[in-house]
């Protein structure tokens, strides 16, 4: 096989050995848009060990910005690839693809790590993701994703999204924009109305365990309309709340035998117990929290600085605002400290979602269509 790059025009500089720098990309076309976005970042010294003790490399989506990130070291220095999605959200990574929600529609990475080490610059990069299909599903508002296990006739694992205009959770089918599977009871009717804002997803024994709604209205936009502690997290199994007076709570995991949640207006990180509902504070973290992955007795969040709208006015961390940070916090989950941090300054806002990727020192993700850095597979002169 080839591969045909072509030099990339986009300027990368790096400064204060790793812990600050630059770096730009040409952001979601826009009437605004004339060029490319400085992003500006920091990190703590640890993070590059950190990530390279659990083998991982990290994939952050960032709706505002319209772009998935890959987070890896190489030399004992961050790195980072990045790749325009519009209105990237959910994170699903699987054994050989990823998918990423976006405005309107799926997109698939296939793994295509043969090709990583030819990349430039050569030997930075040990796994690669290329974009290769995606599936329209219309604007459904798709949070989170997740693989189900295997089944049916070719035992193929299912993709689930979490679909918030229609109050439920879905799975795709190529004849389909989606096939409804499963809503909470208190939702009548399937209808494209945002009743209670279900926006998260834990995958147990590979199928939906529990969800989190910002609370359990049927009204049109009901949520909306009611205090921001009314959030919930439900069981998928019986359709009842496991607890309740959570303040716009998502991302909830099941991991290691116990279930987790983001209070996000709270900026905790929270374990709960499902038989009688009580919660314990993991942690405590600077930012408005969404996006959660676990790895190796780590917990990586996502961070965002809160806008400053109707939505997010009234959430206590908003008293703070001023002092909120973006980007991803990494927490010992034995003790409880944040152990790694990376943070964006200016360029990106807000995080949606935040996945390991496991035995990936530094991910390549092939760049976006248009920006002068694209990998094409082809396949060899024959």
């Amino acid at each position: 096989m080839t591969i045909l790059r072509l030099a990339s025009d986009d300027e990368v500089r790096i400064g204060g050995h790793g812990l600050i720098g630059s770096i730009t990309f040409r952001p979601m076309a826009r009437e605004k848009d004339s060029g490319v976005t400085e992003v500006r970042f920091h990190h703590s010294d640890s993070l590059p060990a950190v990530l390279g003790q659990a083998e991982c490399s990290l994939l952050v989506s960032t709706y505002q910005a319209g772009q998935l990130v890959a987070v890896g070291v190489s030399e004992e220095r961050v790195n980072f690839s990045f790749h325009r999605f519009d209105q990237a959200m959910g994170v699903a990574v699987g054994a050989d693809q990823v998918a990423v929600g976006a405005r309107g529609q799926v997109w698939f990475l296939r793994e295509h790590s043969e090709i990583a080490p030819q990349l430039e610059p050569k030997g930075r990069h040990d796994r690669c993701l290329l974009a290769r299909s995606s599936t329209v599903t219309g604007g459904i508002q798709g949070h989170e994703l997740a693989w189900g296990a295997p089944g049916g006739a070719d035992n193929e694992r299912p993709l689930w999204i979490v679909n918030t205009l229609f109050s439920c959770l879905a799975t795709i089918h190529p004849d389909y924009n989606f096939v409804p599977q499963w809503r909470p009871p208190f939702i009548s009717e399937l209808a494209a109305e945002d009743r209670c804002h279900l926006n998260g997803m834990a995958m147990r024994d590979g199928a939906p365990a529990f969800v989190t709604v910002m609370a359990r209205t049927n009204e049109t936009g009901g949520w909306r309309k009611l205090p921001k502690n009314s959030g919930a997290v439900l069981d998928v199994a019986t359709g009842e709340p496991v607890t309740t007076g959570l303040t716009m709570p998502h991302s909830p995991r099941w991991h290691d035998g116990s279930l987790f949640v983001l209070n996000s207006g709270l900026g905790r990180l929270e374990r709960v117990d499902p038989s009688n509902g009580s919660r314990e504070v993991v942690a405590l973290l600077p930012g408005y929290a969404r996006g959660l992955a676990f790895h190796r007795g780590l917990a990586f969040v996502g961070l965002s600085r809160i806008r400053e709208t109707a939505v997010f006015g009234e959430v206590p961390i908003a008293e703070f605002h001023d002092q909120l940070k973006c980007g991803v916090g990494v927490i010992d989950m034995s003790t409880g400290a944040t152990v790694a941090t990376l943070e964006f300054a200016t360029g990106v806002e807000e995080i949606f979602d935040v996945q390991a990727v496991p035995q990936a020192r530094c991910l390549a993700l092939g760049g976006s269509v248009g920006d002068g850095d694209e990998v094409w597979v082809v396949p060899a002169p024959g």
